[in-house]
């Protein structure tokens, strides 16, 4: 059934969702029920999805960071049956994000399981959406190196940074972040410019990710149900993130720094695509 809130409560819900706002405090905030906000998150979410996969091609950034961020669906891990590890939609759950560090613009990102599988797909879904030859940044894990061969070639100047910390602490200080020992960075193919190879600011974004979906924030009852839902809600925080929400240090948004769009969009602009597409 097509939601028929008036055009200001709908914004006035994207809104609370995209500023970390829960659906339960959303739902008090704006007195519509928690399944009506959910309906519209999902149906935005995947207009958004669909804006994304239109906007962002044939882009030419030079300097691209990955890296993966964790939450879990439904229940936590380790009380996952071996039926639903099998379909693969609850449990650990992790959002592979790319970003353009020059223009602070995420091309893609790619919910799922961490498996070799994912990550390939990320990537090769990445290289389709670049125009030009990058430096690419990532952590070391594993799997990244052959799925950036297969996803790139030689066409590429990759990098590796690999961050060593302390144990973590005991005691009241165990949540803080544990201090970082040792950075060494490496070059795994093509010619990247060391002082380049960095996870500075998708690190940051993944922070920022956390601050503003409240299905990510860390130690509180906030976690996604539905795998659905989980992505549409990702997918609607990177449409908002690229082309309404105006960058501090840019003083615009990603979207017109990349030269993708040539004016800052408006909640409105942004749920009216949404929905056309949905």
């Amino acid at each position: 059934m097509a939601n028929i809130l008036k055009q200001e409560k709908q914004e006035q819900i994207i809104r609370c969702l995209v500023e970390g706002s829960s659906v339960r405090s959303t739902e008090r905030l704006t007195g519509v029920h928690r399944d009506t906000i959910i309906r519209l998150m999902v149906r935005v979410g995947n207009g958004c999805q669909h804006l994304l996969d239109e906007k962002m091609r044939n882009l030419k950034p030079s300097n691209i960071q990955i890296d993966e961020i964790w939450r879990y669906i439904g229940k936590k891990e380790r009380h996952v049956s071996e039926e639903e590890e099998i379909k693969g939609e609850v449990g650990d759950m992790w959002v592979f994000a790319a970003i353009d560090a020059d223009t602070k613009l995420i091309p893609t990102f790619l919910v799922g399981k961490r498996t070799k599988e994912n990550t390939e797909s990320f990537l090769q879904d990445l290289a389709s959406r670049l125009d030009s030859r990058v430096q690419l940044s990532s952590d070391q894990m594993i799997s990244y190196v052959n799925a950036v061969w297969k996803a790139f070639g030689e066409n590429v100047d990759y990098g590796q940074i690999v961050k060593s910390y302390e144990a973590e602490p005991i005691g009241p200080g165990r949540y803080s972040p544990p201090e970082v020992t040792s950075v060494e960075k490496y070059r795994i193919w093509g010619n990247p410019d060391e002082n380049l190879i960095s996870t500075s600011f998708v690190e940051r974004q993944n922070l920022t990710m956390r601050m503003n979906i409240r299905r990510l924030t860390r130690l509180t009852n906030a976690f996604s149900k539905k795998l659905e839902n989980h992505r549409a809600a990702i997918a609607l925080y990177f449409a908002h993130y690229n082309f309404v929400r105006e960058h501090r240090t840019l003083r615009t948004t990603p979207a017109v720094m990349a030269g993708i769009e040539s004016w800052r969009w408006g909640i409105d602009q942004l749920l009216d695509y949404a929905l056309a597409k949905s």
